[in-house]
């Protein structure tokens, strides 16, 4: 596989008790560096095959979808929830467990395997809280990543 080529393929899902896993991360950046303002971007998507940690998952979907790379600091949790695009026989019921991490972002690359997928734009953590469309996911941001960050930010400026 090429270095702008992206995993695929539904054989490659990896399921549990009925759910679908998933592995996420919700990249950041510091606005200027040692500011404080902090920026996010947050992708989720599913993890790879056996083969992948969920750390290496998130990595890779990471790098796929919106071009960033970095350094994982901190697993924020485990989040369940139902999605009707990801019902297949395995989850009829589109039963899905996410574990996402913070991703700390050092390099935001000019091409990546999957450019238009996704549109992407930088925000502060209120500004995503708000523009997220899904309860786990701002439960993530919320109870997650910002408490996380409160207690350990200046650690990583």
């Amino acid at each position: 596989m090429s270095e702008l080529e992206a995993r695929t393929g539904r054989h490659q899902q990896r399921y549990s008790d009925g759910f679908r896993l998933v592995a996420g991360c919700i990249p950041f950046k510091y606005r200027i560096p040692q500011e404080e303002v902090v920026e996010v971007l947050m992708i989720n998507s599913t993890s790879g095959p056996g083969d992948e940690t969920d750390e290496e998952a998130a990595l890779r979907e990471a790098y796929e979808e919106t071009g960033v790379r970095g350094d994982i600091v901190h697993m924020i949790g485990h989040y369940e929830f139902k999605s009707k695009t990801l019902q297949d026989e395995q989850s009829p019921e589109g039963l899905c467990k996410a574990v996402m991490f913070a991703l700390l972002v050092k390099e935001e690359l000019q091409s990546w395997p999957e450019p238009s997928t996704r549109c992407q734009t930088w925000l502060t953590v209120p500004e995503a809280i708000r523009c997220c469309r899904h309860s786990w996911m701002r439960q993530a941001l919320e109870e997650g990543f910002s408490k996380w960050l409160g207690g350990h930010h200046r650690q990583i400026i």
